[in-house]
């Protein structure tokens, strides 16, 4: 059995700065591929940055220049450095490990940023 645990979410003000931190424990070895995603009320589930296991980042647009995400396949972890937060990066913060092409899911961090 696979679970992730994510920490690190709170509140912050308006150009503050988080961190996320997703640790994965179980059955699981070298994940394909990491990441983070988000979802703010009555709004999708949207991708947030992923890391692949070659390295390899991806971001959305809305956080690019902003957020950092980094992985440890061996230690089993993902991180994701949030800076010059904004009040529409609100939302409950999921991280994800795709393991033989399946996805595990954590069970979500709320960030929430004052302006």
């Amino acid at each position: 059995q696979v679970q992730l645990a994510e920490s690190g979410g709170g509140l912050v003000q308006a150009g503050g700065s988080l961190r996320l931190s997703c640790a994965a424990s179980g059955s699981i070895f070298k994940a394909n591929a990491m990441g983070w995603y988000r979802q703010a009320p009555g709004k999708q589930r949207e991708l947030v940055a992923s890391v692949s296991s070659s390295g390899r980042t991806n971001y959305a647009d809305s956080v690019k220049g902003r957020f950092t995400i980094s992985g440890d396949n061996l230690k089993k972890m993902v991180y994701l450095q949030m800076d010059c937060l904004k009040p529409e990066d609100t939302a409950v913060y999921y991280c994800n490990f795709n393991f033989l092409g399946y996805d595990y899911w954590g069970q979500g961090t709320q960030v929430t940023v004052s302006s």
